[in-house]
């Protein structure tokens, strides 16, 4: 490969974005590219840590930083990450901020002119910098094709204005798949004029990815070869997918303290594929009655379970049920705070996955080869849900009705424990674990000489060095 390309990587501030963009620089970096990531100086300290192996490695791969304007911009001071906002209020505040980075890029642009640079979709008005200096702009909205499919139909054809209440159903016009959805599960700023701000952004982002060299995608073409088709044949767009990120460098992304955790060794004890495993993402926020409603649904489903709450052990514990942790010793348990999801999933007595249906994890999902409950609530993920349940059918929806931001919608137990037996002991379940158990092992083909994202990483490096020459 051509080890005299320069690729800026750009991600947004926030977990589930930065982690894939990391990825995807160490990937370039192993094939030779020269990799830089560019971020703010209070995340500095994580890129560096999930870059290090790869340095030892003698990989071309470095972090530039450029200062973010917090208070200048009304956010708290320190707050240079959506994980560290006040309420998910402040989100459109956070991004209003980012417009502020575009002069110190500018500055590296003109400095360093890289070859290409990849930028998260939220930051839009890298398109118009990149132009400036005549470098291609790659897009990462760090979700599917079918989202990304579902998404640009819906903005076109604006089926949603033809039913007569929030919760009639539509077909989404023109997608393949015959693919229903309510007025209640699509993002409230595509078809409500309140939420203006973000309205604005999202223009902006479909603008900007218009005017770019391309997408890059986190995915493998034999998950969705259909939309894959469509949104490169049909839209028109110019797109490579290059995923699952994280199975191209599997070993050097899991570390030994990792494999330690207490979790793992409790799973060891465990028959194979009898426990679910409940996790909703670095983002969710759950009052704590619907934390009180899911604990109620494991206990009644009574089947074993580990549940990562994103709640610490100071916030009290009056969101569960009186004696449950007691009750639930050696069936269940619950960590708070961060967990090796990876490992977690990997693990054979894990049966079912009980998922927010965040990009991140539906494919660590897939890749485990773990069939899922779905209980999506913001972003795409009601979009992640129809893949996973209705396309690819390896998942069990939970009954969210409604997009609802960040805190989740009102489900209640008994809904819960329906879908958690269906998953890991109804009729339909040794087939739909095959149907995942063949998507795992494709994943993994994708990513080995000669397949489908192999051949696409190949196809972009090669397609940006002669854009050079």
């Amino acid at each position: 490969m051509d080890s005299s390309l320069h690729i800026f990587f750009f991600p947004f501030m926030g977990h589930g974005h930065m982690r894939p963009t990391i990825d995807m620089a160490k990937l370039f970096a192993a094939k030779g590219v020269k990799s830089t990531i560019i971020t703010t100086p209070l995340n500095e300290p994580i890129i560096s840590k999930a870059i290090e192996k790869s340095k030892i490695l003698g990989h071309n791969i470095h972090i530039q930083t450029i200062l973010f304007p917090s208070s200048k911009a009304g956010l708290p001071n320190e707050c240079e990450n959506v994980d560290s906002i006040p309420s998910p209020k402040w989100f459109p505040t956070f991004c209003l901020a980012t417009k502020m980075l575009q002069e110190p890029l500018e500055k590296l642009l003109l400095e360093q002119h890289p070859d290409c640079i990849v930028a998260d979709m939220f930051f839009p008005w890298v398109t118009d910098s990149a132009l400036k200096f005549r470098i291609p702009r790659l897009v990462f909205h760090g979700t599917c094709y079918f989202s990304l499919c579902a998404a640009e139909c819906m903005r076109l054809y604006q089926p949603f204005r033809n039913v007569g209440s929030d919760s009639e159903s539509f077909v989404i016009s023109n997608l393949p798949g015959e693919i229903k959805m309510t007025r209640l599960q699509i993002a409230p700023f595509e078809n409500w004029e309140e939420f203006e701000g973000m309205a604005k952004l999202m223009h902006e982002v479909k603008e900007s990815e218009l005017k770019s060299f391309g997408v890059v995608v986190n995915s493998f073409y034999e998950l969705e070869n259909v939309y894959a088709n469509y949104y490169r044949n049909v839209l028109g767009r110019k797109a490579w997918h290059i995923g699952p990120l994280p199975l191209w460098n599997k070993d050097a992304a899991i570390s030994i303290d990792q494999h330690q955790h207490v979790c793992l060794k409790w799973l060891d004890m465990m028959k194979p594929y009898s426990v679910v495993y409940v996790c909703h993402g670095s983002m969710a926020h759950f009052s704590n009655s619907q934390l009180r409603e899911i604990a109620m649904g494991l206990e009644a489903s009574e089947l074993k379970f580990i549940w990562v709450v994103r709640k610490s052990e100071d916030e009290g514990e009056e969101w569960l049920p009186e004696g449950f942790e007691k009750r639930m010793e050696g069936k269940g348990m619950i960590i708070r705070g961060w967990a090796p999801q990876v490992c977690i999933l990997e693990h054979e007595a894990i049966g079912a996955f009980v998922t927010h249906c965040g990009w991140n994890s539906v494919l660590e999902g897939v890749t485990a080869g773990v069939p899922m409950v779905t209980w999506p609530m913001a972003s795409e993920q009601f979009y992640n849900e129809k893949l996973l349940s209705e396309v690819l059918k390896i998942g069990v929806p939970v009954g969210a009705k409604k997009w609802v931001g960040l805190v989740g919608d009102e489900v209640h137990w008994d809904a819960l424990e329906k879908a958690v037996r269906r998953i890991m002991e109804g009729e339909e379940i040794e087939e739909m674990r095959k149907r995942v158990k063949v998507l795992s092992e494709l994943a993994e083909k994708s990513v080995e000489e000669e397949g489908s994202s192999y051949c696409d990483l190949n196809a972009l490096i090669e397609e940006l060095s002669l854009l050079r020459n």
